[in-house]
């Protein structure tokens, strides 16, 4: 009996979330968008343990660079490597490099980098326009997948090859390359570094938005299928469920109502 109970149990949480998997979904994606920004508030209001404890926690998803990564309630939303090493001390050490959270004068960091703002922020913003418009939207092929993920491979790739030179030396560092194909006609800021309006910055948040937007038009219509196909499931179980212990009691009814008139017959006789 305790058994019937637990798999009832189950079975009710599996249909609800086959229902409210949406709700579930875009909350988490909530959740882990929303802490990351809360992580400077926290510090800007000298709440410095849950600051820093955001950060820690953080850190196991992200490189948390500063040079890439955003800055709130400071003067600039982001900053040079040679802006943040006047301050922290001097190196190319990522290691090192990470652990500066921001100051008074900089702002305070987002607990995680730019790339990573990018991709789940717009997961989340794409989750919630998918629930409002998934009647009208078609599934996404595999190759469309793959051709969303693939500047953010190819962006991802040539940061991590030119980092190994160390982090502010490398080919993505000046792109020299992208001088040469643009006939040096934009800005210099836009060339080098990392910071906001550089090219590397602009590659950062575009591919982010892509991958935001492959993930979710590829892996919702499939998630929102394998969930309707739970639910019908366990409603067909429990539907047979039903029928079966019907029939059951209706042969134990029998069976007793064929056992009394034995006993009556029987007593008839004597």
């Amino acid at each position: 009996m305790e058994t019937h109970s637990t798999i009832s149990k189950v079975d009710r949480f599996v249909v609800w979330l086959s229902k409210h998997w949406l709700l579930v979904v875009n909350s988490f994606l909530a959740i882990l968008v929303i802490t990351p920004l809360l992580a400077p508030l926290f510090m800007k209001l000298g709440w410095n343990i849950p600051g820093k404890t955001i950060y820690w926690v953080y850190s196991f998803l992200c490189h948390q660079l500063p040079e890439r990564s955003y800055f709130l309630f400071g003067p600039k939303i982001s900053y040079s490597l040679s802006e943040i090493q006047i301050t922290w001390p001097f190196s190319n050490d990522a290691t090192v490099l990470r652990q500066f959270i921001g100051n008074e004068s900089f702002g305070w960091k987002i607990a995680w980098s730019d790339r990573m703002v990018s991709m789940f922020t717009s997961s989340w913003i794409f989750a919630i326009l998918w629930s409002l418009l998934k009647s009208k939207v078609k599934p996404l092929p595999f190759w469309g997948l793959l051709i969303l993920f693939l500047p953010l491979v190819v962006d991802g790739t040539t940061h991590l090859i030119s980092d190994f030179a160390g982090l502010g030396l490398g080919f993505r560092d000046t792109n020299s390359w992208l001088l040469f194909l643009t006939n040096n006609s934009i800005s210099p800021s836009f060339y080098s570094g990392d910071a906001w309006g550089s090219f590397n910055a602009w590659m950062r948040l575009l591919t982010g938005v892509l991958f935001g937007f492959g993930t979710v038009w590829y892996a919702f219509p499939l998630l929102n299928e394998m969930f309707i196909n739970f639910g019908e499931e366990i409603k067909s179980k429990q539907k047979y469920r039903t029928l079966y212990l019907d029939k059951k009691l209706r042969l134990l009814q029998l069976y007793s109502e064929a056992k009394q008139e034995d006993v009556n017959s029987n007593n008839m006789c004597e």
